[in-house]
């Protein structure tokens, strides 16, 4: 019934690092070869927990685009937005505000969680509580079907599923729903009314899922019924009412094994990290005085590449062919350290190298960043009115 969508967005607070290529944006680059992908700067997220400091946001913002297209993302094959330039999310959010429960909000996994992580900062804040159902408008308002994030955040998409769900179920029985579905089928014609309906009661009377799967295929596929009728016959389907917002789906995405120079997970928290556009000087002084395995303090010392932060990069850049090598010379001191940190250098190197290429035109010419935001914005925008009038319809706000 709606377009198969994704949809995902990056808060805006630094500069992105190696651990965000490796655990977003390549999969970013893949996703919109597959299908219609949306991706947005969320600069109202980013007040959420930097509220008090909102003058360097603006500045990550246009960084953090110009590191998306440096990392590959493709303003032709996606679309690129930001947040805080299409209105509709702040009034989805709004009026879905108004029928979210706030026992639904407390008990987001996340939202203790990160009370305690960023217990320097004063988090008692409805915008740091509601900010999962902000996450829940963002998807909604663009009906999107599929949502790439890491397990930690599937509680969040569950959470907007069961918004989409009670909102249809509230404001998708519009007055003689049954009659107008019923109408409906009739327009589906004789053989395929009379499928839809077997379909429809295998599934409302013996749960099949089979049958479910199979009667939404039927419906993907008919051309003669209206959008608005397709809609009801969906709602009838699942024994609801009219579909109005979509119930996303989850598109687990495996967490980045990017280790940061000193072990530990690449983060800015950590100040361990490696930024996408950094200046090769930079990132060679890096690796080269990174820790190696404490038990190496003289060339002649055998090592253990389980005790080495850098054996991780070499699990992420190496061959199995330099790997063996590093392994075996780290084992029986046959190799220095600086021996061994030289083909993770080049890899980097070598990875980085075009994306800044790509990024050098966008530097020297920052309206051509600007270009392709404003383009994206316009097309986002005229995607969530096209929600909100279906929205303001059923909530009964269209006063035309």
């Amino acid at each position: 019934m709606f377009a198969d969508r994704v949809l995902s967005g990056m808060r805006p607070t630094g500069a992105l690092h190696l651990g965000h290529y490796h655990g977003v944006l390549k999969n970013w680059v893949e996703l919109q070869h597959q299908f219609e992908c949306l991706f947005f700067v969320a600069d109202w997220h980013a007040l959420t927990t930097h509220y008090d400091t909102p003058e360097v946001i603006e500045k990550h913002v246009w960084d953090m685009v110009i590191d998306w297209l440096a990392a590959g993302v493709d303003p032709a094959q996606a679309t690129l937005f930001i947040q805080s330039r299409v209105p509709a999310h702040a009034e989805l959010h709004l009026l879905l505000s108004m029928i979210t429960p706030l026992g639904w909000l407390e008990r987001v996994p996340s939202y203790k969680d990160q009370q305690e992580k960023l217990s320097e900062r004063e988090l008692s804040t409805y915008g740091f509580l509601g900010y999962p159902l902000l996450q829940s408008a963002d998807i909604l308002i663009y009906r999107a079907t599929r949502v790439p994030v890491g397990e930690d955040q599937a509680p969040h998409i569950e959470f907007t599923r069961e918004i989409a769900r009670r909102f249809n179920h509230i404001y998708g029985k519009e007055a003689g729903f049954r009659e107008k579905a019923e109408a409906a089928i009739k327009k589906l014609g004789s053989k395929k009314s009379r499928v839809y309906r077997e379909l429809r009661n295998r599934y409302q009377e013996h749960g099949d899922q089979q049958a479910l799967a199979a009667a939404k295929s039927l419906l993907d596929e008919q051309q003669n019924v209206s959008l608005g009728d397709q809609e009801r016959l969906f709602g009838y389907l699942e024994g609801g009412g009219k579909m109005i917002l979509s119930e996303p789906e989850v598109m687990l995405t495996l967490a980045s094994k990017m280790p940061g120079l000193d072990g530990q997970k690449m983060s800015k928290s950590y100040n361990n990290t490696i930024s996408l556009r950094e200046d090769p000087a930079s990132v060679i002084k890096k690796i080269r005085t990174m820790p190696t395995d404490p038990a190496r303090v003289r060339r002649s010392d055998p090592g253990d590449p389980a005790k080495c932060p850098l054996w991780q990069f070499h699990l992420v850049y190496s061959s199995e062919e330099t790997k063996r090598w590093a392994q075996e010379g780290c084992v029986s001191a046959g190799i220095g350290c600086l021996d061994c940190k030289q083909p993770v250098i080049d890899a980097i190197l070598a990875e980085q190298k075009p994306m800044h290429e790509r990024a050098r035109m966008y530097e020297e010419d920052p309206s051509l960043v600007r270009n392709i935001i404003a383009d994206g914005c316009e097309k986002a925008d005229r995607l969530a009115q096209e929600t909100m009038r279906d929205v303001r319809e059923a909530m009964g706000l269209d006063y035309s």
